[in-house]
């Protein structure tokens, strides 16, 4: 089973038990030997980031990011590229006493988020740990330092699609699924820098899916059209 075969069985199995999460778009990158999974994920709280790293030898480590969260590493991976692109040529034989070449702290709600520029004898790299207080678990990633700015492009580009709120517009529609012979279609209403949007998903059995967003300017126009299609269909059924 592949490692994003064993996602879906989990997002499945949350969802058998009653809770609501949707994957609502992907990006992988490889970066070195590793692979990046960038998924933006929604519950009944909200929208998040998740970002799983899984090295050559399979092993897999996670992040959660909030929406806001993630929009503030993505501005710490600009400011930490830059230092790493000043730098000079690596020296293993004059490394950093603590191996740390810059460091920063993000926190959110309960959880606190330290990025570590380091260097050792394979190379420099970006590791961020992500803590929950009262004995939760500690989980980190590492993103090889050449990589950092396809990252942070890869991440932008998401968050130019789906926003930074941590949490849907009270005003906006509920989002709606209607079950079309053995199809679901998924209607999501969100907001980015660019406006109000509908993404419209179709799911069919197998996993596949495919989507199309419409911006919240031509709603009335695809209202339209569709009501001038349903009215040309029941009148022919008709004669």
């Amino acid at each position: 089973m592949s490692d994003r075969e064993s996602d879906e069985d989990q997002q499945q199995q949350a969802q058998n038990r009653g809770s609501y999460e949707r994957e609502l778009a992907t990006k992988t990158l490889m970066i070195q030997s590793k692979r990046f999974y960038l998924d933006v994920k929604q519950n009944r709280r909200g929208r998040f980031i998740k970002i799983a790293e899984v090295g050559a030898g399979g092993k897999k480590s996670r992040l959660l990011l909030a929406m806001s969260t993630a929009a503030e590493f993505r501005d710490n991976l600009t400011d930490f590229s830059e230092h790493y692109a000043s730098l000079g040529p690596p020296n293993p034989d004059n490394l950093p006493e603590d191996g740390k070449l810059k460091t920063k702290t993000m926190v959110k709600d309960n959880r606190r988020y330290y990025l570590d520029l380091k260097e050792n004898q394979r190379g420099r790299f970006l590791r961020v740990s992500q803590t929950i207080p009262r004995g939760g678990p500690r989980t980190h990633i590492a993103i090889p330092a050449q990589g950092m700015i396809e990252f942070r492009d890869a991440l932008t580009d998401l968050l130019d699609e789906f926003g930074i709120e941590d949490h849907d517009r009270s005003e906006l529609p509920e989002n709606r699924t209607a079950r079309v012979e053995g199809k679901i279609f998924y209607f999501d209403v969100g907001s980015n820098a660019r406006g109000v949007f509908l993404r419209l998903t179709e799911a069919r059995p197998g996993g596949y899916r495919r989507s199309i967003t419409i911006p919240e300017r031509a709603w009335s126009r695809f209202r339209d059209l569709m009501a001038e299609f349903a009215d040309k269909m029941k009148s022919k059924e008709g004669q």
